[in-house]
């Protein structure tokens, strides 16, 4: 070969070789707490349960701080997660249990009928985020709690995105942890438990102090349990050959108090005595609730370890984004005690300032993403985002067409740079509750409330200077309180749903 050939071919061979490989899409684990609040990690502060699989996570990645639920409950919330959809644009914008098919609660005949089980359906033409990624070639599942469409209608899972799905298709049957059946994509699967209906309480000749008296509530098959089982196998027999997305729905730590003893003995020793929850503020009762609940995120936080370990077994680690987060914030319900572990973190716990309400500590909820070698590590970000969000996001990393949503993409945000575009404003609606909107401005916040009785007023918050929502600033402030009176009429659509329509906006 002539000189000056060779050294061209070398030349070429040079640039071929140090030219950097395009960069394979990742994986997805999204992984999604039920009613976990923003103070009970760890890593967002919380003293008493303990977190460290997660903590390793936010270590290994970022941790938001300014991260919004896409509404105070459960339905609503997962609706946003999956369409990129805010509640003012919304199909569903509460928890709807389609009442008008009969008695949905009656919770022995919605396991003998499955017409009876499950929610409103989302429509067909739902685009959501198991859509998008097979679109670009990803294999799709979910694990866990779904809620946004009954069996046998076109709103379940496999009809919305998933080629696998395994757990609850319905919220109302999430209310016991040891359930009777579970569903695997359009089949039901028996478990061994008997039927116990959430509400069941001791008998009246029980000792509340005798932990054999909850027997009951305590039977084989564990939900959770099975979930993971199922989760860790659709790792281990995905094709390796295309990417995926694991939308893991857990049901913990919503109640009933229900968690293996081992967890609960250990809390038991760090908490010490506590008074036994009789069932008086529903779903089950339980000697130990303090333990049980603290041993319900501290079994979450172990399976999200076990998941970790398999994606390095399996050598895609590097290569997995992982997303945890939670639909919205702690519970008020079935013995929990918000107060005792600070759920909410620097947000007030009690009853009409987490769940089911707009204030921060309702809807504002921990984020932490990991990706090895691209998200970095030990970061803090106080970008403020939404669940809306999170479609584009992916969309954008697995290379999928990104569809218009109200959301904007954190890709920059998670490689650590200044976001390319920015909300104006986030925006909630919620009809429950008597009826809320909400709108987060750069530092304000403004709240309406009562809504069903024609309340308008709108309270405003500096949360810079108030992170617990203390001091109404509204008075001083009416050019602010003005711009998210507009900001609430401009974001605010007709609902499609009559029960989700608040009469005051929509005459």
């Amino acid at each position: 070969m002539p000189l000056r050939y060779a050294v061209l071919f070398c030349f070429f061979l040079t640039i071929a070789c140090t030219k950097p490989r395009e960069q394979k899409p990742p994986n997805i684990l999204l992984i999604l707490a039920d009613d976990l609040g923003y103070g009970e990690l760890g890593s967002y502060g919380q003293q008493v349960i303990q977190t460290p699989h997660l903590d390793a996570l936010a270590r290994e990645g970022t941790r938001f701080t300014n991260f919004y639920a896409g509404s105070p409950v459960c339905a609503p919330s997962r609706y946003v997660l999956l369409t990129g959809r805010h509640t003012g644009h919304a199909f569903i914008r509460g928890n709807d249990e389609w009442t008008e098919r009969g008695d949905v609660w009656n919770y022995k005949e919605a396991i003998k009928n499955p017409e009876l089980e499950g929610q409103r359906p989302i429509p067909a033409s739902t685009l959501t985020m198991g859509e998008v990624l097979q679109s670009a070639g990803y294999q799709t599942a979910l694990v866990g709690k779904w809620g946004l469409g009954a069996p046998n209608t076109e709103g379940t899972p496999n009809r919305q995105g998933f080629d696998y799905f395994f757990g609850y298709n319905c919220q109302r049957q999430a209310h016991n942890l040891y359930p009777v059946h579970l569903w695997e994509n359009e089949l039901k699967v028996a478990l061994n438990n008997d039927t116990v209906p959430p509400g069941t309480k001791l008998t009246a000749e029980a000792n509340p102090y005798n932990p054999q008296a909850y027997d009951a509530f305590t039977q084989t098959d564990y939900a959770p349990q099975k979930m993971q089982e199922k989760a860790l196998e659709f790792i281990k027999n995905r094709d390796k050959e295309s990417p995926f997305l694991l939308y893991y729905a857990s049901p913990l730590p919503h109640v009933p108090l229900q968690v293996p003893q081992p967890y609960v003995e250990k809390y038991r020793d760090i908490i010490g005595e506590e008074k036994p929850y009789l069932g008086q503020n529903g779903y089950f009762p339980h000697p130990y609730p303090k333990a049980a609940y603290a041993g319900m995120i501290n079994y979450l936080d172990d399976q999200v370890g076990e998941l970790v370990a398999l994606l390095k077994q399996e050598g895609i680690y590097e290569n997995t984004l992982i997303i945890f987060t939670s639909d919205n914030g702690p519970t008020y319900a079935g013995g929990v005690d918000p107060e005792y572990f600070n759920s909410a973190g620097p947000f007030p716990n009690a009853y009409g300032r987490t769940k089911g309400f707009t204030y921060e500590g309702g809807i504002r909820v921990p984020l932490i993403a990991s990706w090895p070698g691209h998200i970095p590590s030990e970061s803090i970000s106080q970008h403020i985002g939404a669940f809306y969000d999170l479609l584009p996001t992916v969309s954008e990393l697995a290379g999928a067409v990104i569809p218009q949503t109200d959301g904007k993409s954190l890709v920059p945000v998670l490689y650590g740079k200044q976001a390319k575009n920015t909300h104006n404003f986030l925006y909630w609606e919620f009809p429950s509750y008597n009826g809320q909107q909400a709108v987060r401005m750069g530092r304000w916040k403004g709240i309406r409330k009562d809504m069903m009785e024609g309340n308008l007023a709108i309270e405003l918050y500096d949360l810079e200077n108030d992170p617990a929502e203390q001091h109404n600033l509204a008075n001083k402030h009416p050019d602010i309180v003005e711009r998210i009176r507009k900001a609430m009429e401009e974001a605010h659509e007709e609902p499609e749903i009559a029960k989700f329509k608040i009469p005051v906006l929509d005459k």
